[in-house]
């Protein structure tokens, strides 16, 4: 196990000893949808390189028979005890899959049967908790460059030198538009939250973890496209929706839901990539890759003051961690 070496570092390594024909990511709750921007980057740039992403225990229940000595499994798990993932992992060596993991954690179980570790920050502060997102996302990019080729691979690369930074700043500078929030939606039984593009699994992240598991309200989650394939129906007034906003070239998805949903007076708040600079910072080629940053760091600090207005605390559980399950 090496947790040395860069992205780039580790899929130099890779290539040089054998054919790589497929990229797998595997994670459970938050850290599956941190690695989703990563996924997305390669649907939307391979021509050859075979992409799927999956909830760790569909991985080892129903492993893909594609899983070989030419895939590589990218695995993540904050704390690197998730029984699931660090089984997947175990799964994918079993295969002869290389397998790269992102944790914080050092010599936590999900290294045991890492190839490759990358060790992240979290706890510092609001860019730490994207550096998981941030290092899945360049490995994408270092296999897709590497391998196929990328004619924005500087693009990117300039990218990732100003997110952290941006996505920090306009996190902090959200704290007033984050209170406005809790103090409107803090006596809700239900949010829906959608959005789309390289932010979709933002908006179900934001669903499952910040709102049910942390905040105990009732919540539904589905890509701002779908929204007019059945969701739709129960929009009316003061329904309350969460839509996180790209820029780039979903935003004309996201627009549309939001039209209708303006359009019968919903209870709307709207997290927007452009309100926070984005597009002034980074290339149009590669923009839609950096939603993620800057919505997950400022939706953070929406859900901070949301628990405050709740008087329920992020780190509140009744199940997870208490029981056996």
């Amino acid at each position: 196990m090496n947790s040395k070496l860069s992205p780039k570092e580790i899929v130099k390594e890779i290539v040089s000893n054998k054919e790589v024909k497929s990229i797998v990511f595997v994670g459970c709750g938050a850290s599956k949808a941190d690695l989703y921007p990563a996924k997305y980057f390669l649907d939307q740039n391979a021509n050859q390189l075979r992409v799927s992403h999956f909830t760790a225990n569909e991985f080892n229940y129903a492993t893909p028979r594609s899983v070989d000595e030419h895939t590589v499994v990218i695995s993540a798990s904050l704390g690197g005890t998730t029984p699931e993932t660090v089984q997947a992992n175990a799964v994918a060596k079993e295969k002869g899959a290389t397998v790269i993991s992102l944790t914080r954690s050092v010599d936590s179980p999900l290294t045991k049967d890492a190839d490759y570790v990358i060790y992240h920050r979290f706890s510092e502060n609001y860019a730490a908790k994207l550096e998981k997102t941030g290092f899945c996302l360049q490995l994408a990019v270092e296999l897709l460059n590497q391998i196929e080729g990328y004619a924005d691979y500087d693009k990117m690369m300039a990218g990732f030198s100003k997110i952290y930074d941006l996505s920090q700043v306009s996190a902090e500078n959200a704290r007033l538009q984050a209170k406005q929030f809790a103090e409107r939606f803090k006596d809700e039984k239900v949010i829906y939250v959608m959005s789309s593009g390289a932010t979709h699994e933002v908006a179900y992240s934001s669903s499952i973890c910040l709102l049910m598991e942390m905040q105990w309200i009732n919540s539904g989650t589905f890509h701002a496209g779908e929204f007019f394939h059945g969701p739709f129906e129960i929009t009316d007034k003061n329904v309350p929706f969460i839509l996180l906003m790209n820029d780039g070239r979903t935003r004309a998805i996201d627009a549309r839901a939001l039209t209708f949903l303006d359009r019968f007076d919903a209870k709307t708040e709207v997290v927007d990539a452009l309100d926070w600079g984005l597009s002034a910072e980074i290339d149009k080629e590669v923009l839609d890759y950096f939603n993620p940053f800057v919505i997950t760091a400022v939706f953070r600090v929406y859900a901070e003051e949301l628990a405050k207005a709740r008087q329920h605390p992020l780190t509140k559980r009744r199940y997870m961690w208490k029981l056996e399950y």
